[in-house]
């Protein structure tokens, strides 16, 4: 592990307390959870001043987002570049231009930002994820110039797909922390 910050970045409706993200936060005495005033109605310009405001509490973070957490990073990193931000695990990128009742909840944070991210990052993907493509995911990691992992039929990498403590996820952290370390 590292010495850096680590900012945990959940999307819609937050993560619960049986979810990675959460249990990350337990096991990890520099991780914080990035707070947002409305989990279930999300506007890009809030949820942008929340990571913002955690960012500057928290300078040279490594973020780990989850599904409309990365989108979220996405377009804070189109905004700030890497100011305050050392690198990030993108997990289960959202499909931002979805459709449905979902897909409205998210429209706010389309188009995903697709320039290169101006620091090291993984993207990790599963192949039957119902909120995002394989290939869209696989389009986001390509586009952000980040590593990137497939879990093979993993669902959403959440509690309903039967993601815990998901040790082989903090491996993966791991393995991007010291990237950015190499780097520095």
């Amino acid at each position: 592990m590292s010495d850096r910050p680590i900012l945990i970045v959940p999307g819609l409706f937050d993560s619960p307390a049986d979810h990675w993200q959460s249990l990350w936060l337990e096991s990890m005495p520099d991780a914080r959870r990035v707070e947002q005033e409305n989990w279930e109605q999300p506007t890009l310009a809030e949820w942008t001043a929340g990571l913002v405001e955690a960012l500057r509490s928290a300078p040279d973070a490594v973020l780990v987002g989850h599904s409309l957490g990365c989108a979220l990073i996405a377009h804070v990193a189109k905004i700030r570049g890497a100011r305050g931000i050392a690198g990030a695990m993108l997990v289960a990128p959202a499909e931002v231009n979805r459709e449905g009742p979902v897909g409205r909840l998210l429209e706010p944070f389309g188009p995903m930002p697709m320039e290169p991210l101006p620091f090291p990052s993984t993207v990790v993907a599963s192949r039957n994820d119902p909120f995002v493509s394989f290939p869209e995911a696989a389009r986001c990691a390509v586009s952000w110039g980040s590593r990137f992992v497939d879990l093979g039929d993993a669902g959403h990498i959440n509690v309903e797909s039967g993601f815990g403590p998901w040790p082989e996820g903090r491996v993966i952290l791991d393995e991007l922390l010291a990237r950015i370390e190499m780097r520095a």
